[in-house]
């Protein structure tokens, strides 16, 4: 049963009528993320349709001092978007209207629930795409508010660069815009970057105006296999320090490949190997792709495997995007600690070899990927979430990779955001100070700390 006050419910179904719900079939929806912690069930769920209606929510759960936790995908993987202290789920999802597509400008100002695939399929007849590409089809309310990244970022940034300006309502209860739509501004605070990335514990983003980009005049993508992990990364490592504008880089262990190969019937070689995708003219894409081919062979690597056609190169990359579901079915039942950390690219190859030597002597199977194009790569530490024992040692495994990224000047999450699960490990890369900062600016921002509070900030 809800705990939320009668009068609250009253207010909220007065407005939203069925889009107020307390079913719990609807609760238990959102009240689970892709991490491993378990249901956890806000006391309603509110789908709303407008600005406006978020702004009505915000000012009722104000005045009850409830908690409004806001749900876009529902794909997080730090607890991100699950009810710890009660509350309202607000479901941004129905807020899924393309407002407008700048052609000129190079822009489109969506809701927050457009996802990407929506806005690059409606966009695709203008010559123009949103790169920004993070594997699961969130939405850029989501991706804002998490700073998301993917597989293009070594080329065309994260949703940091891409961001133009949000439309954000506030825990008071208001709708402000964070800036105009100029390329650049120095007006003031940046208001876009501080809720860029603010895990919606400062405001609830409802609109997003993103950069596009025009589609390459060339593609080629392709595959190249290596005998040691190392290999692959220092291929790619020389291949940025030399400039050449790779617009993809991904590095997968001979354990992610073999769990590619199961999931979706591809027949890859069960060995460290490297994603790759050029974007150009013609003759620039074959200048990019032979150089990064004569590194490859330096290294030991195999001869490229090209996908050239859309259809292949789909194929290819819908079969990485799918490495995270592919590798959960190594161990049928089991769920995933993910791990994300980023780190300076001559720090790479080194703290992917002794992360992979931490791994090597642990009881659980965890395999390795990553976008080492940008010095970011992932571990999905496979649990049973129900053994203490094996909770115990991922998250061991967990602090000694986190750790180790520190000690180099990385991060704790290069994408993934700090959520519930990385608090601790933001106080470690930052320290107090920079926290009680943090602190200062949520009390101001949100003085009852009703949005989405347990998150980021311990």
């Amino acid at each position: 049963m809800t705990k939320l006050d009668p009068g609250l419910i009253e207010r909220l179904q007065g407005h939203f009528g069925a889009r107020f719900s307390v079913a719990q079939a609807v609760r238990d929806q959102h009240g689970r993320d892709e991490s491993a912690y378990p249901m956890t069930p806000p006391d309603a769920v509110v789908f709303a349709e407008s600005t406006p209606d978020v702004q009505f929510l915000i000012q009722q759960c104000k005045a009850f001092k409830v908690p409004v936790i806001a749900f876009g995908a529902g794909s997080s993987l730090e607890g991100h978007i699950l009810a710890f202290e009660g509350g309202i789920s607000l479901d941004l999802s129905r807020m899924n209207q393309i407002l407008s597509v700048a052609e000129e400008d190079l822009m489109a100002t969506v809701q927050a629930g457009v996802t990407r695939n929506q806005l690059n399929n409606e966009i695709r007849h203008t010559g123009l795409f949103f790169p920004i590409d993070p594997g699961a089809d969130a939405t850029l309310g989501g991706m804002s508010a998490t700073r998301a990244s993917g597989t293009n970022a070594v080329r065309y940034g994260t949703m940091r660069e891409n961001v133009v300006n949000l439309t954000v309502v506030t825990a008071q209860g208001e709708i402000i815009k964070t800036a105009q739509r100029a390329r650049k501004s120095s007006a003031g605070y940046d208001l876009t970057r501080i809720f860029v990335g603010s895990e919606g514990t400062l405001g609830i983003i409802t609109e997003v105006t993103v950069r596009l980009y025009p589609q390459p005049e060339a593609i080629a993508a392709a595959v190249c296999s290596f005998a040691r992990v190392e290999d692959a990364v220092n291929t790619v490592i020389q291949t940025i320090q030399m400039g050449v504008p790779i617009a993809r880089a991904e590095m997968l262990d001979g354990l992610t490949i073999r769990a590619i190969n199961q999931h979706s019937k591809t027949s890859l070689r069960e060995q460290p190997m490297l994603f790759l995708e050029f974007h150009g003219s013609p003759q620039s894409v074959k200048e990019q792709s032979e150089t990064v081919q004569a590194l490859a062979k330096d290294f030991g690597g195999e001869d490229f495997e090209w996908a050239h056609q859309t259809e292949d190169r789909n194929r290819l990359w819908m079969a990485r995007h799918h490495a995270y579901f592919a590798c959960l079915q190594l161990r049928p039942g089991c769920r995933a600690v993910t791990t994300d950390v980023c780190v300076p690219l001559s720090s790479l190859s080194r703290c992917i070899q002794e992360t992979l030597e931490d791994l090597s002597q642990s009881s659980l199977q965890a395999p390795v990927f990553g976008h080492v194009g940008d010095g970011n790569f992932h571990c999905l530490i496979l649990v049973d979430p129900a053994s203490p024992a094996e909770m115990q040692e991922a998250e061991r495994l967990n602090h000694r990779l986190v750790e180790r990224a520190i000690s180099v000047e990385g991060t704790c999450t290069g994408e993934h955001g700090i959520g519930r699960h990385k608090m601790e490990l933001l106080r470690d890369e930052l320290g107090e100070p920079a926290l009680e900062l943090m602190r200062s600016l949520k009390r101001a921002w949100d003085p009852l700390g009703i949005l989405n509070p347990g998150k980021v900030l311990i």
